[in-house]
């Protein structure tokens, strides 16, 4: 049996990958389109979505299980309000813009950037694209950050 202590390692691992994850891809996106230069503009957004598979994906399943198993275990209660099924909700809430909504966003960034790299110029439709991105790219960062304050504080 894995002991508790191997079950919070993991979790404050998966939580590196996905918060650090989630805020390292915005800088270097947003530095790229900063330069306005579309072949390290279409970098950028290929690695972002690619970065999402190897460590946001991986970090959020290690997340999930590891914190699931130790709520369990803590007897931590999966009804009623508290601080852990704020955290469940707002959870559930950046997944569905990451899936529904940025996922969606980077597939199109990454087709559109591929035709400003054709022609040269930065594309309205790239553009558009992009603002809406970093729109919803911030609800879907800080609510991790609000939940990593509710998981260190455990305030209610």
């Amino acid at each position: 049996m894995i002991s508790m202590s191997l079950w919070l390692t993991l979790h404050l691992i998966g939580v590196v990958l996905f918060v650090g994850n989630i805020i390292t891809a915005a800088f270097w996106k947003i530095r790229a389109d900063l330069t306005k230069n579309s072949v390290e503009i279409h970098s950028a957004v290929k690695n972002v979505l690619l970065t999402d598979y190897i460590f946001t994906i991986p970090g959020l399943a290690l997340i999930i299980v590891s914190g699931s198993i130790m709520a369990a275990r803590a007897g931590m209660p999966m009804s009623g309000f508290n601080w852990l099924m704020l955290s469940l909700i707002l959870l559930a809430i950046t997944g569905i813009i990451w899936a529904v909504i940025l996922i969606p966003l980077q597939l199109k960034m990454i087709r559109y950037s591929a035709e400003c790299v054709e022609s040269g110029t930065i594309s309205k439709a790239y553009q558009d694209a992009s603002r809406t991105w970093a729109v919803f790219g911030i609800a879907a960062t800080l609510l991790p950050l609000v939940i990593l304050y509710l998981m260190v504080t455990k305030g209610f």
